[in-house]
């Protein structure tokens, strides 16, 4: 019996990168699936695939930004599974920009996906576990929420927002048997890093390489599963040793 057997999980970001390998190996694990994403085309890829392997899933584009949007989602969800008992809180997005030429629209943008978004997943999450009795939730914060970069304000300023979010919910909510961490991945092998960066970014990390989408996917597994189960507010830095340095 897999470590998610029944379990119904929501993962944000779940068309592509960490969030389709999450979905993956949550499958493998025994979950059911609810994949959201914007990318409507590469979301129902990743769901057909997991029909075709004999996992229930279903896909739902939702923008994460939006209260009512995000509202239908755990609507749609329950519908289909009677509940939610994991949610990887994973949308996010981030660009490099000089921050005295960084428009205000963008740092809006920046940090209304990247911690807004969170948030309004995350308290949705909360009531229905709270209906539930029980649940666990995973945001994916970064390394960067931890440590600066220049060219980075509006993202860094965000991840750091959702490491400190995590702990207050993981204390507001620990008596309620649900439990709230985060992720903070380093440098990632995703679509995300352009090809011309990942030298670069390997030379940066102790390890000399990139991390592995599938090696995010088995942290979160970790932190979802009850092999975490006495760990809550926590921030899991995997990260080839760079905040190390």
């Amino acid at each position: 019996m897999g470590k998610l057997q029944n379990k119904v999980a929501l993962i944000t970001g779940g068309a592509s990168g960490i969030g389709a390998a999450t979905a993956r190996l949550f499958a493998a694990e025994g979950a059911k699936l609810v994949l959201v994403d914007l990318n409507e085309e590469k979301g129902k890829i990743v769901e057909e695939e997991l029909k075709a392997a004999g996992t229930e899933a279903v896909f739902i584009k939702t923008n994460i930004t939006s209260e009512n949007e995000v509202a239908d989602l755990f609507k749609q969800a329950v519908s289909a599974f009677g509940k939610v008992d994991i949610v990887f809180n994973n949308a996010g997005i981030g660009r490099v920009h000089p921050s005295h030429d960084l428009d205000y629209a963008e740092w809006r943008n920046t940090v209304n996906v990247d911690l807004d978004g969170v948030f309004l997943v995350a308290r949705e999450a909360l009531r229905v576990m709270l209906l539930n009795g029980s649940g666990t939730i995973v945001n994916t914060a970064s390394m960067y929420g931890w440590v600066g970069s220049p060219g980075s304000a509006a993202y860094n300023a965000a991840k750091g927002g959702v490491v400190n979010l995590t702990r207050s919910l993981a204390l507001e909510y620990a008596d309620k048997n649900i439990r709230v961490n985060s992720l903070c991945p380093g440098f990632i092998d995703t679509p995300i890093i352009p090809e011309d960066d990942k030298a670069a970014l390997s030379t940066m990390t102790p390890m000399k390489r990139l991390g592995k989408a599938e090696e995010m996917a088995k942290a979160v597994l970790f932190l979802a599963s009850d092999d975490s189960s006495y760990m809550t507010g926590n921030s899991l830095i995997v990260d080839g040793g760079y905040t190390a340095q």
